[in-house]
């Protein structure tokens, strides 16, 4: 019988919390990373480790073909949706490509349902707050990978009977998030800025609106989605449902942390401004969900960072475009 689950990420932020779902659902997990944005330390000791990459389409087939994968589910991705503008290769080649390979490898080994991680990055900008009725629109490389995989999925269902589920998460922050990558996660940044004692950069005037979701109201759901055969082929939005504006939340970072620095603005960059869901959907079929208020969970996180500290990031040293590049990228 399967209980075999695959689990692309599950070295990284979202996808150690994962893990740690599946497992307590009685399930065998195997990780597959290649440490891209993930660590050593976020793995469990109850699961199986595969060191490698999803654009290594030998390895990809050679894993689905020792295992018996009830369920795969999909979180490996190089996620700075903002430089994607500038690794545009980089990008389709591991968002898009490398997840082709595990469609693939899916179908001909007959998974009983893809869960993907997709993003709220697919809807652009437009009328808010975004619902699974929106059209997609993407305004940046990383937006439209994410949604080509998930049109792909939908083909492969229609043509192959592979069974699918969707989510469009946004702006997660929580314990095990890299801080030392400055080129996504803007909660991971102005921490890590705080424990070097400088001040939170802000991108033009910092009223930008997100909705921050805190990591552990998110990852039940994704588990459960692949035992749940009524959610099959449905897209859903998971996350919070109060939008903030990033300069108020750099006061709440500051604030927390009893931090004395101060605002750094820089030009402005190409992204959306106002960006959030509504969850309406994901709550008719899976309950009510979490929603941890903001304070509680930067809070919580405040504390996992003083304990642990930075993550050193090393610089993305292959930027295909330099035109128009963000200042400090």
């Amino acid at each position: 019988m399967k209980n075999k689950v695959l689990i692309t990420g599950g070295a990284g932020f979202i996808g150690s919390h994962l893990v740690e779902d599946l497992l307590e659902m009685g399930k065998e997990v195997v990780v597959l990373d290649d440490f891209s944005g993930g660590f050593m330390d976020n793995l469990d000791d109850r699961l199986e480790f595969v060191n490698g990459s999803i654009t290594d389409v030998k390895m990809v087939d050679d894993l689905f073909e020792k295992n018996n994968f009830e369920v795969v589910y999909h979180l490996a991705a190089y996620a700075a949706e903002g430089l994607s503008h500038f690794i545009r290769n980089f990008n389709y080649t591991n968002n898009l490509i490398g997840s082709v390979n595990l469609i693939n490898a899916s179908v001909r080994s007959k998974v009983k349902c893809f869960v993907f991680t997709s993003s709220i990055a697919v809807y652009g900008s437009g009328q808010v707050p975004y619902t699974e009725e929106t059209i997609p629109c993407p305004e940046d490389p990383y937006g439209i990978a994410k949604l080509a995989v998930e049109m792909d999925l939908k083909a492969a269902c229609e043509m192959f009977d592979l069974n699918y589920v969707v989510f469009r998460p946004h702006n997660v922050y929580g314990e095990r998030q890299n801080l030392g990558d400055k080129y996504r996660n803007v909660i991971g940044i102005f921490f890590n800025q705080i424990l070097q004692n400088k001040p939170l950069t802000l991108f033009g005037d910092g009223l930008q609106q997100r909705a921050f979701t805190y990591v552990k109201d998110i990852t039940p759901v994704i588990a459960q989605s692949g035992y749940k055969q009524n959610v099959y082929g449905e897209v859903f939005n998971v996350g919070s449902d109060r939008p903030y504006t990033v300069g108020d939340l750099a006061d709440y970072v500051i604030s927390i942390s009893n931090s004395l620095v101060g605002k750094k603005y820089l030009s402005a960059r190409n992204e959306v401004v106002v960006a959030y869901s509504s969850h309406k959907k994901v709550e008719k079929f899976f309950g009510v969900q979490l929603e941890t208020p903001l304070e509680k969970g930067l809070n919580t996180m405040w504390e996992w960072v003083t304990k642990h500290g930075s993550r050193v990031s090393s610089e993305f040293e292959n930027i295909e475009i330099t035109e128009k590049l963000p200042d400090g990228w």
